[in-house]
């Protein structure tokens, strides 16, 4: 007796690798697209294959991260997760993992160390004394 076939489960993971990453900023720029759009928005070096774009996209969708809906003979990728919210996640997990789960910690590593203008530090400033106000009343 044949074993019944099992039913492809999608992966979950809250991680993008770097070149799922590269994909995803792509989506996010053109809001949905095709295989052939993605691989055309990344740089002329990069030079993937188109099966290894269709492959990088399916492991996308089967991590839940983009759906595809079939168009001709093409299949349309569209984002699932916003980018200002992968952004969040991602920030979470480093301060977690890597900064012992203090975001100051993560705070002040970036500000000594990445070489950050005055204009910059000014405008976190202002980031920081905005969210103290509308914390604060």
């Amino acid at each position: 007796m044949a074993t019944p076939r099992l039913m492809r489960k999608k992966k979950t993971t809250n991680l993008l690798t770097e070149v799922e990453l590269e994909f995803m900023n792509e989506l996010w720029g053109l809001g949905q697209g095709s295989v052939r759009d993605v691989l055309d928005r990344l740089a002329p070096d990069r030079n993937l294959a188109y099966t290894s774009g269709a492959t990088i996209l399916r492991i996308l969708d089967e991590k839940g991260f983009v759906e595809s809906e079939k168009n001709g003979k093409s299949l349309i990728y569209r984002p699932l997760l916003e980018k200002d919210r992968y952004q969040s996640r991602s920030l979470q997990n480093l301060s977690r993992t890597l900064f012992d789960d203090t975001p100051a910690t993560l705070v002040a590593r970036l500000v000594d160390d990445a070489g950050l203008t005055e204009d910059d530090l000014e405008e976190i400033r202002a980031l920081v004394e905005r969210r103290l106000q509308n914390d604060g009343g």
